[in-house]
């Protein structure tokens, strides 16, 4: 799986030419580390798209120039990075952006909800919430997709835990409890049953990265 940008993630990131330098970097960082391109592939490609914890807009960005169908919604707590993101687009922009409150999902209904490396900073409890309202958020036949990272290969889930830690508790990067809640991929995989969604699939994304990156896509029913 490669790491360099494709032809749409340069035109992603071409869209943050004018963000401060500080910004960019966190990006580029941000694409090298985390497999987008799989989670796109799972995704529809008309429609209107949420995607929950959204950062700077990158991997947002990104779905839009793979996906030009696709309306694409994005919300976070930091309003620091919600700026950055919405500084990106321009008029008749297929992407938007807005402040949310943690755990806050805008009313649908959303042909997908995708959440990219965010449950984590939030208790179980509080992640399965989150899930279930990103579920009952989906249209009919619509798709939750979830990259998180799991908990095996032991190693791996060191490597992103100290990453995570200088992250969110020394350096102040990412917005968030200080506290993670790593939970195994097939727990939450319980929960999206739970909470109604069908054809629920589970995949590893780790292939020769450091970080134990999974998939987890789940339907809702039609």
């Amino acid at each position: 799986m490669s790491r360099l940008p494709d032809r749409a993630a340069r035109r992603a990131f071409a869209a943050y030419r004018n963000a401060p330098v500080g910004h960019r970097a966190h990006l580029l960082v941000r694409w090298v580390t985390c497999p987008f391109a799989p989670l796109v592939d799972v995704l529809p490609t008309h429609g209107r798209v949420l995607e929950v914890g959204c950062g700077h807009g990158l991997f947002s960005t990104y779905l839009a120039e793979r996906s030009p169908g696709l309306a694409v919604h994005g919300v976070d707590i930091d309003a620091d990075k919600v700026a950055v993101a919405a500084a990106s687009t321009r008029p008749g922009d297929r992407r938007s952006f807005a402040v949310a409150p943690s755990g806050a999902v805008p009313a649908g209904p959303w042909d997908a909800v995708v959440l990219v490396d965010v449950l984590y900073l939030l208790d179980a409890a509080g992640q399965r919430a989150l899930l279930e309202e990103c579920a009952a958020r989906l249209a009919p036949g619509g798709v939750l997709v979830v990259k998180d990272m799991a908990v095996t290969p032991l190693w791996k889930a060191r490597v992103n835990a100290l990453q995570e830690t200088v992250s969110v508790r020394l350096l102040g990067i990412t917005e968030g409890s200080r506290d993670f809640d790593f939970v195994p991929p097939d727990e939450r995989a319980r929960w999206l049953v739970a909470a109604g969604l069908v054809d629920v699939r589970s995949r590893r994304l780790d292939r020769g990265r450091a970080h134990p990156h999974h998939l987890l896509v789940g339907r809702a029913a039609s």
